[in-house]
């Protein structure tokens, strides 16, 4: 389907929810005479948002200019998927999406482009590797949707390295509950919690955490060493401990709420 082309434009970018969301609407003018705002609205969370349903989200919460660039971008990576020469067209147009459809909306913009240029492991180690910060937050948001198996893993292993806590937040998402193991996921939780980023970020955390005696053991241990440094210890820590702790499949631990997936990952024994 071709598209209008757009001309370079600021976006008017609308405050979007998650699934099912649509724009707010502006607020209605008060007594005074001032308008207040709009309530503000959770972010859409491309990792686990269908991709047809992110653009519905965007094409509804995006200006007209923004949609038409985001229309030609669909196009052409529809139209040279994969790797063509040494950049595709599709990654350059990866580069311009916060400027040309706004920061709020960018990840899921992006997410939809790899989607839809069918990027595969390779493509998104590359563009991982050479990209900003935001493409491999975008990276990582897109693994779920585009690599059915585990070879995407050492991306998600470099995120957890770094103290970038939009990365980290990231790499916790559906593919690291997925296919990281019971090791790794234990230090990726550790990981959140050593940088501030909130356990309830971690995909699946219930189903995974549940009845873990050495994940439990390792948050005991955290939690001594920051008490004897005279440092809180996050609340966070504590409930997922409890889950821990708590026998797998009990009524306890499943009444702990947390983002799931649909696809089982056991733990070690």
């Amino acid at each position: 389907m071709n598209h209008p082309h757009a001309t370079p434009a600021t976006p008017e970018a609308a405050t979007l929810s998650g699934p099912g969301a649509a724009p707010h609407p502006p607020g209605n003018p008060a007594a005074d005479g001032t308008t207040p705002a709009a309530p503000a609205a959770a972010p859409i969370n491309p990792a686990v948002t269908p991709p047809a349903e992110l653009h519905r989200l965007l094409s509804a919460g995006l200006g007209a200019a923004a949609r038409a660039w985001l229309d030609q971008a669909l196009d052409e990576a529809a139209a040279h998927p994969g790797t063509h020469g040494p950049i595709s067209v599709w990654e350059l147009r990866l580069a311009e999406a916060g400027r040309r459809c706004g920061g709020a909306h960018a990840d899921a913009v992006r997410v939809l482009i790899l989607h839809t240029a069918r990027a595969d492991t390779e493509a998104l180690t590359r563009v991982y590797d050479q990209g900003t910060a935001d493409e491999r937050r975008a990276v990582l948001h897109a693994l779920p949707h585009l690599v059915p198996g585990p070879d995407a893993r050492p991306l998600v292993e470099d995120a957890l390295r770094t103290n970038d806590t939009r990365l980290v937040a990231a790499a916790v998402g559906p593919y690291c509950a997925r296919h990281l193991d019971a090791h790794a996921w234990r230090h990726a939780v550790l990981k959140c919690l050593f940088t501030g980023v909130a356990l309830d970020r971690v995909a699946d955390l219930a189903r995974r955490a549940r009845g873990d005696g050495e994940l439990a053991r390792m948050l005991g241990d955290y939690a001594d060493e920051r008490t004897a440094a005279g440092r809180p210890v996050p609340e966070d820590l504590h409930r997922v401990r409890a889950l821990a702790l708590a026998p797998a499949g009990s009524a306890s631990a499943s009444s702990t709420p947390s983002h799931t997936t649909d696809d089982p990952h056991g733990k070690e024994s």
